[in-house]
């Protein structure tokens, strides 16, 4: 028997996930080939910007986009389950209870005609079977560990007299009231000032120690994902362009996409520069990608090979999707992220 066979098996198994859309012309791929896997107590990060994929993903993964336009291939496994093969009712069990959902705007996902007490109770009567006293307690007890004020008083309040960080709390209430195993976060903090996101991510830290729960992590704050999380992985374009743990991501990415985005974070020590670097050019539209490496339009060092598919370098759990060649690679690096002018002391 090798030493594979004693490894627990993951919590969660994604494996070549490829989510399509139908429009009038065709199908169209917004996430290929995307695998990754989320091992009990865990927390797995997705970065990238805007219309990269990430969020689709994640529905995806939970059941939540419209099967009448939509082609999923691949396989998503949760607990040597396929979630792709379960049926929406036998999906409603799942979510909420075993893994919970912080949406990435809280006002699409609360009910305006209920109040937010009754919102959390509902799912905690459902998946827990408690009484609506016991479960009304639950309630509150969730919105104050989540930093809401009064939570008493909150319960019966509807989500317009909350504020957009209140509302974001709530959610985030809701997505933890049945102790799910897995949880599925979307930008979770960023309707948050900085006092309230530094509690909720405690929080989630205390949740993961205390009760293991396993965490997938979708965020635009590279300090998050830094303090947070075990792996990355960074998506652009509906692929994801480089994976690692985190303090190899950090100390030596390789892809350039990786690059301009620790290069858009102020530095805390040394020099600071005049100004924030930033990426030029805008993500592609998934209906015009560019052949070859999706980032080269925006990429400083494409050269003719980027025309084409670009391969996969590797290193241990370390990986990404370029063709700029290791030895070449600090160089190129050191441009982006510490270069030479525009900076004051």
């Amino acid at each position: 028997m090798n030493a594979a066979s004693h490894e627990p098996a993951p919590l969660l198994d994604v494996a070549g996930l490829t989510v399509s859309f139908a429009t009038e012309w065709a199908l169209v791929p917004v996430v290929t080939g995307l695998s990754f896997k989320v091992g009990h107590g865990e927390i797995v990060s997705i970065v990238g910007e805007s219309g990269a994929g990430k969020t689709v993903a994640l529905l995806s993964v939970l059941g939540l986009t419209d099967r009448r336009n939509t082609k999923i291939e691949g396989s998503v496994t949760f607990r040597g389950r396929s979630l792709l093969d379960l049926s929406e009712r036998e999906m409603r069990q799942i979510r909420g209870r075993e893994i919970g959902f912080i949406a990435q705007n809280p006002m699409t996902a609360l009910t305006p005609v209920h109040t937010i007490g009754w919102q959390i109770e509902e799912q905690i009567r459902v998946h827990l079977n408690l009484s609506r006293a016991a479960a009304r307690r639950r309630a509150a007890e969730l919105l104050d560990e989540v930093g809401l004020p009064n939570p008493a008083k909150a319960l019966d309040l509807y989500p317009h007299q909350l504020s957009g960080g209140m509302r974001q709390r709530a959610v985030i209430a809701m997505a933890l009231s049945c102790n799910p195993s897995l949880l599925v976060a979307d930008e979770p903090t960023t309707a948050l000032d900085v006092t309230v996101q530094a509690q909720v991510l405690e929080l989630l830290r205390r949740l993961r120690l205390d009760f293991g729960l396993s965490i997938i992590l979708v965020t635009h704050d590279l300090g998050v994902v830094g303090e947070m999380a075990d792996r990355v992985l960074v998506m652009y374009a509906g692929r994801v362009v480089e994976r690692g743990p985190t303090d190899v991501i950090f100390d030596d990415p390789w892809h350039p996409y990786t690059w301009g985005l620790l290069a858009s974070i102020p530095p805390l020590h040394g020099q600071r520069a005049m100004r924030l670097a930033s990426i030029p050019g805008t993500p592609p539209s998934f209906t015009a990608l560019p052949k070859g490496c999706g980032f080269a339009p925006r990429c400083r060092f494409r050269f003719e090979p980027c025309a084409e598919t670009p391969p996969r370098h590797e290193q241990g759990e370390h990986a990404a999707l370029c063709f700029i060649d290791s030895s070449d690679r600090p160089r190129l690096r050191e441009q982006i992220l510490y270069p030479s002018s525009d900076r004051v002391a």
